[in-house]
């Protein structure tokens, strides 16, 4: 799911609310949970996930789709998943309205395939969009540009492996061969009508549920901006929606950029997130080998916020509807914490000034020392307005912590003197992550 383009720029004044809000909640879920393999990729023969032994979760198409009709959550209670999601702290939440396998999480009049068609007959997206604006977040869509589903993509078939994922051609790939065509490709007569299925599809989701306040596209590798018609496309999305926020994966066009699974060496200064795991897959997996601890989700929460971005952590429901405990108990670990140092984190923002060894953020008045690391004896924080600082606590226990100014310290415009503060070493108060708040005169 990595973007290959850098966001185009701010042309939304929805990015007055993304920017600095912290936390969001990914949701991946769809008929798919039933078998518990990664969401989509198993369709091009691509697995992200393994069995027990290591070896790759291969299927056919066939057995992909085989639990598409058989879908019926019972337990999926979007109020409860949205009180969850906003315990947790978080300010925003996305759902997969559709991801690349074609299956609409809600009813589409362009689709009959997804969740209308099912015993289930209810609709995912609009329950999940009331849960989520009552309980004060932001509202989010994901949707993907290719549908591996639909005849006129077209479907993708066994026959189609291996699945290469520089999909159109394009002179400028290091194995480029003109005479080799990477992708099955639709007639202009159907790709024309698959283009109007997305336009279609596009409007039922953002005509049909009040204010959405986030478009998160994927899949845009698959074809050029020009095949895809992402001027066309973001022109609708904008006169329907003219303040939501979209991301970079629109090529040409999108507000924010969307690293995943880890930060990449150089950000640029566009608003940023980084969408991230608590486990191996993005979709449900009852037996995930490898999940990640409370303690290192927030240290990520802590690193990215430091950076400038906004953590989008990934949860996902069961074929029941009910998230599982695994993930849950992660969600709960991050909000107990933010309810102790949520000012570090979601009212505060970079201080790049500030050198430390960990993650340092920014209020209006204070400066925050996030201890990813334990300091030995006394840690130094360099860059501090060492004439303005009146007090060191750590903000767990509340405990007033010594320090001392010293060295040379050195003027910032004629403003005011830059140095270093030395803080005693405080003793692990058993928070997930400990955090120290400087606290500054005002100028």
């Amino acid at each position: 799911m990595t973007g290959q383009e850098t966001a185009a720029g701010a042309d939304t004044q929805g990015l007055a609310w993304f920017t600095g809000a912290g936390l969001g909640i990914f949701i991946h879920w769809d008929h798919i949970a039933q078998q518990e393999v990664e969401i989509s990729w198993p369709i091009v023969g691509r697995s992200i996930g393994r069995d027990a032994d290591g070896s790759p979760r291969y299927m056919s198409v066939e057995q992909y789709h085989s639990t598409a009709s058989s879908f019926d959550p019972q337990q999926w209670d979007a109020t409860q998943v949205a009180a969850l999601i906003a315990s947790a702290g978080a300010r925003y939440a996305v759902l997969t309205a559709r991801h690349h396998d074609g299956y609409c999480m809600y009813p589409s009049a362009v689709s009959d395939f997804g969740v209308a068609a099912t015993a289930l007959g209810r609709d995912i997206v609009g329950e999940f969009v009331e849960a989520t604006r009552a309980a004060g977040l932001r509202v989010g869509l994901y949707y993907s540009l290719p549908d591996w589903h639909h005849s006129d993509y077209p479907a993708f078939t066994d026959a189609d492996r291996p699945y290469r994922r520089e999909r159109w051609p394009r002179e400028d790939w290091d194995d480029y061969d003109p005479g080799v065509e990477r992708l099955r490709r639709s007639s202009p007569e159907a790709w024309s009508r698959y283009l109007d299925y997305v336009r279609e599809q596009l409007t039922e989701l953002l005509t049909s549920y009040g204010t959405i306040d986030l478009l998160w596209f994927d899949g845009e590798w698959e074809r050029s901006p020009e095949e895809w018609d992402t001027d066309g496309l973001h022109a609708l999305i904008r006169s329907l929606q003219p303040d939501i926020v979209i991301n970079d994966r629109l090529l040409g066009h999108g507000d924010y950029q969307t690293p995943e699974q880890g930060l990449p060496a150089e950000l640029s200064d566009t608003p940023w997130e980084l969408c991230l795991t608590i486990g191996e897959q993005w979709a449900y997996r009852s037996d995930e080998p490898r999940v990640k601890s409370a303690r290192s989700l927030v240290a990520q929460l802590s690193e990215v916020v430091s950076r400038g971005g906004n953590l989008l952590l990934n949860i996902s429901p069961d074929a029941n509807g009910v998230v599982p405990d695994w993930q849950r108990e992660r969600l709960e670990a991050i909000g107990d914490w933010l309810a102790r140092h949520g000012a570090a984190v979601l009212t505060a923002g970079p201080a790049p000034q500030i050198r430390h060894y960990g993650p340092v953020t920014a209020g209006e008045s204070t400066i925050y020392l996030h201890l990813v690391y334990l300091p030995v004896e006394e840690l130094v924080v360099r860059g501090v307005p060492v004439d303005r600082v009146s007090s060191v606590r750590l903000m767990m226990t509340g405990e007033p912590l010594a320090y001392r100014t010293g060295g040379d310290a050195y003027e910032v415009a004629g403003v005011e003197r830059l140095g270093d503060l030395t803080i005693a070493a405080p003793a692990p108060s058993g928070s997930l992550i400990d955090v120290i708040a400087v606290e500054l005169e005002p100028r």
